[in-house]
């Protein structure tokens, strides 16, 4: 099996259904002997262009393990979700499991600043 970052750029309005959207991608990995490392909500941003006039988006992003028929029933299953604007897979060369950037950054604007 290899391994693979998922992001997700999902229609603003759907924003309440994610963890719903996201729990039926882990039921076909998970049904498909594959194993998800790290699992984050980056919450809403910007676009850095409009797609169909929106200007913000909901942002998923996904490191997982699985073989090629379960990445295809998930590209497919994004390919015809209306709510998921733009998806990106990218093969990695192993696990990948510490918090990523977009996580380390939100941590680091919270901590007060000391003077």
């Amino acid at each position: 099996m290899r391994h693979y970052e998922i992001t997700l750029i999902v229609h603003p309005d759907q924003s309440a259904q994610v963890s719903t959207m996201m729990d039926n991608y882990k039921e076909i990995i998970t049904t498909g002997g594959g194993q998800i490392h790290r699992e984050e909500d980056w919450g809403r941003k910007h676009l850095a262009y409009p797609i169909d006039k929106i200007y913000k988006a909901h942002y998923l992003s996904m490191n997982i393990e699985c073989d090629q028929d379960t990445l295809d029933k998930l590209n497919y299953n994004f390919r015809f979700n209306d709510a998921v604007l733009r998806n990106l897979i990218i093969s990695e060369n192993g696990a990948i499991t510490e918090p990523s950037i977009m996580m380390t950054a939100k941590d680091e604007d919270k901590k007060p600043v000391r003077r």
